[in-house]
């Protein structure tokens, strides 16, 4: 490994124990880095706490009076508890003393650190450590060997330009940034199709169990591709990624610096590359100047293959492959609304139709965003997405039996609401009905010059109404007898009427 400073771990004025020595012997450190810390560690990753537990071994194994810990999530609680318990933790703090120095080291200096310092520590002093050879005066997050490009393309050619630059480097190492955890889903799995000849892996907050496995396996590769989410961006050590591309720009810009820092460490080389969009090209000028992190643009790469038909073949050939383009678009359109940078991500300024074309889907989906927006350079592919079935058939037997139980559930349903409906208006018909027989009464009580026929006709409504009100007849036959009585009306007023015309 290349020194990155003189000092020999010998020259140090207080001498280490020989058995510290050999620790750093076995892992191929024989100079001092910059920051050499041992401490009580809190990680913000599961990856990263691994990752320091398994360093921290190599020294501990060598004093059997010192003990270690690793509590991350995806486990059994209740064995850490227990773990914890056996080992103490008080123990420690009883040696600490209580006037002590605490070091707080962090790769970058956000703001988000800075308020930590204000909140947590008494008397700070800030330390900053720079590459050799680099001015005092400079402000560059980045390291020096680091080459940071940018490269603008069209939504719809996005993905293209992706699966082009991966074809073309397929024996370096590489992390690939998306915005969402179903982005990763859905890129990861067209990926794994289209980009031959490669391992490629997907990571995200969302998985449990599965994240270790994935994380050490793509450790141990020499080449290979890591889809990953912003889990993967903040301290973690990967030996030898050449490339880190970021398909999405980050939500936060000191996210950008973050990712971008997974390469180039330790005195190795490393490139990173974001994809913008030509409305998001003002970003370059934003992160110069707020994250001191230059970048040169890259150009578009010409007679890209056009794999995004393969891409909606994929989906219409596997319903879990649809899907999961469908939840990746809205995913990405949501997180989009919620970027810091809102003057330059805005979500009104967004081709809704190039993008959904970029991600290859075979119609819009119904979202908020959406509502109410015509998309005439989209064109939805001509079937019926219902019929697009699972390739896994167990999973395809579970749909259709659903989709079977819906339809009965349906049917079903639709009878009890048009039951519910007459209900109803039946009641609401009976109202109308009694303050109709209310109003002739007060009328007849009053002296009104209410015909016999109609004060007749509203008596025998009312005996329905009440015969209906003590359950003696069904509203069907209250309803029934209305009509009746309403059709007797009808004729003895036409009757009435012939009479008149022919007294005129």
């Amino acid at each position: 490994m290349e020194n990155v400073t003189e000092g020999a771990w010998e020259s140090l004025p207080v001498p280490l124990h020989p058995r510290v020595l050999g620790a750093l012997r076995e892992l191929g450190f024989p100079h001092m880095t910059p920051v050499q810390v041992g401490a009580i560690i809190i990680t913000p990753t599961r990856e990263l706490a691994i990752q320091i537990d398994e360093v921290l071994s190599h020294f501990t194994k060598h004093f059997p009076q010192l003990s270690q810990i690793l509590w991350i999530g995806g486990r059994n609680p209740g064995e850490d508890v227990e773990r914890f318990k056996q080992h103490g933790i008080n123990t420690i703090l009883e040696f600490l003393p209580k006037q002590r120095r605490t070091g707080l080291f962090s790769a970058t200096q956000t703001q988000e650190v800075e308020n930590l310092v204000r909140a947590g520590l008494r008397n700070p002093v800030r330390i900053s450590v720079k590459e050799k050879g680099v001015a005092a005066s400079s402000t560059r997050k980045t390291p020096s060997r680091l080459e940071n490009f940018y490269m603008v393309c069209k939504a719809d050619e996005k993905f293209n330009q992706l699966v082009h630059f991966l074809r073309n480097h397929k024996q370096e190492k590489h992390l690939v940034f998306f915005s969402t955890c179903a982005c990763v889903e859905y890129y990861g799995k067209a990926l794994e199709v289209l980009v031959s000849g490669v391992r490629v892996l997907c990571i995200h907050g969302k998985m449990k169990h599965k994240r270790n496995k994935i994380f050490l396996d793509f450790r141990k590769l020499h080449s290979g591709i890591l889809v990953c989410t912003d889990v993967m961006a903040r301290g973690i050590d990967i030996p030898e990624v050449h490339w880190v591309l970021q398909y999405d720009p980050p939500s936060s810009a000191s996210a950008f610096v973050h990712r971008c820092g997974r390469t180039a460490r330790i005195g190795h080389g490393g490139s990173a590359l974001v994809f913008l969009l030509p409305m998001e090209e003002s970003y370059t000028n934003f992160l110069a100047i707020n994250q001191k992190c230059p970048l040169q643009e890259m150009s578009v790469q010409k007679n890209v293959a056009n794999v995004l038909p393969d891409l909606k073949a994929m989906a219409l050939a596997d319903r879990a492959v649809f899907e999961k383009g469908m939840r990746a678009f809205v995913s990405h359109v949501q997180a989009y609304a919620k970027h810091e940078c809102n003057l330059i991500f805005r979500l009104k300024d967004l081709d809704f139709a190039s993008l959904a074309r970029g991600f290859a889907l075979l119609k819009m989906p119904k979202m908020p965003e959406l509502r109410g927006k015509q998309f005439p350079e989209f064109v939805p592919v001509d079937i019926n997405t219902d019929t697009i079935p699972f390739k896994d058939k167990i999973r395809e037997k579970q749909r259709q039996k659903l989709l079977e139980q819906q339809k009965k559930e349906k049917a079903e349903n639709e009878g009890k609401r048009k039951f519910i409906k007459n209900k109803a208006w039946s009641k609401q018909k009976a109202k109308k009905e009694r303050k109709k027989k209310m109003s002739a009464k007060r009328k007849k009580e009053e002296g009104s010059d209410i015909e016999d026929e109609d004060m007749e006709e509203l008596l025998n409504d009312t005996r329905l109404l009440k015969k209906l009100k003590k359950g003696k007849i069904t509203e069907e036959e209250f309803e029934k007898e209305l009509l009746i009585s309403s059709k007797r009306t009808m004729k003895t007023a036409d009757l009435g009427v012939s009479d008149l015309e022919d007294e005129c």
